[in-house]
């Protein structure tokens, strides 16, 4: 650290500056000074240091090798020290923005959010609900909760919950419901932009699938489920979706039997900015909610389950996995 003293921090702000904006001029108009400012600071720190840091043509400056690894390690410097001092405004004005489509804040996040704001009462929670992938790099946005297979390019996916995908439908369907077969006699709720379907439910029940009457289709996950709830029929529903529903009953599971639907609900940031307090705090708590959530929708579903033509005996595995499912007929 001593070798710091020999070199002026404005120097090295002015050379980090050049190389990542490409000019004297963009550097100059920056860093609100002069470009013969900028010019004399290079100057200058290329003489403390020893070094030529550019090349000086007619078409401007550009970078020498040594020149080029220097200003890389000088940007994250500077990135870092911008965000060391960004903690001071955290500690006085701190809002945390989330990313996250309409139906899981609405279905499941937002009733949980109190027990959030009583944690940490410092922290001013902004839910940005849309559908659409939010930008993490050039956007105030923290965190997203998405949904997919965690590829985002950009982006650090920290699995959250594998998703399943099962059947759901009030409980005045589910008592006509004696076997699987019986699907056959409802209709089908359907998502018409879901990314899951049917046939790997089925496949995971181990029967063909049955042809469903024609129910009602929408575009939204949230209509499908306030459908499944008022009695129009049979939608096939996923875990946090339908977890509050099944808890205190109006829905239920007729069959116990998830499937793994290969997508799952990951906690995406963006990999060039490192993560604050309050996204640790973040991930922290709702990864708990999650499992709370879990434990809950466990219960639910056995008991749903059991009630009917159909007893599940399920072996729990870990949060982040699911569980693996063994069926036998009731009084077997």
């Amino acid at each position: 650290m001593a070798m710091l003293n020999r070199v002026h921090l404005n120097g090295l702000r002015a050379v980090e500056t050049v190389a990542r904006l490409g000019s004297l001029a963009s550097a100059a108009a920056e860093l609100n000074v002069s470009v013969s400012a900028v010019s004399q600071q290079i100057s200058r720190t290329e003489k403390q240091l020893g070094q030529a840091l550019f090349e000086r043509t007619a078409s401007g400056l550009v970078l020498t090798e040594f020149g080029a690894v220097f200003a890389a390690r000088l940007g994250a410097g500077f990135r870092e020290l911008a965000q060391a001092v960004a903690l001071a405004d955290e500690a006085t004005q701190c809002t945390l923005v989330v990313s996250v489509a309409p139906a899981f804040a609405s279905k499941w996040l937002l009733p949980r959010l109190s027990r959030h704001f009583a944690r940490h009462p410092n922290v001013l929670l902004r839910i940005d609900a849309s559908v659409r992938l939010a930008d993490l790099d050039h956007s105030d946005i923290d965190i997203a909760i998405r949904l997919g297979d965690g590829k985002w390019p950009g982006g650090r996916a920290e699995l959250l919950l594998a998703q399943e995908v099962f059947p759901v439908c009030a409980p005045v369907i589910a008592r006509k419901l004696n076997s699987i077969e019986d699907l056959a006699q409802t209709c089908a709720i359907t998502d018409e932009r879901a990314m899951i379907n049917w046939e790997s439910w089925f496949e995971a029940a181990g029967v063909p699938p049955v042809t469903f009457l024609k129910g009602a289709r929408f575009t939204d996950p949230m209509l499908c489920l306030e459908s499944a709830i008022a009695g129009h029929g049979v939608m096939l529903g996923w875990q946090l979706l339908t977890a509050d529903a099944l808890a205190d009953g109006r829905l239920v599971a007729p069959f116990g039997i998830r499937a793994q639907s290969g997508l799952g609900y990951w906690l995406v940031t963006s990999s060039t900015k490192g993560e604050s307090r309050k996204v640790r705090d973040f991930k922290v708590w709702i990864k708990e909610e999650i499992e709370a959530t879990m434990v809950q929708f466990g219960s639910a579903n056995a008991a749903t389950a059991s009630s009917g033509a159909f007893t599940v005996e399920r072996t729990v595995a870990p949060l982040y996995g699911g569980s693996d499912i063994k069926l036998r007929q009731a009084g077997s």
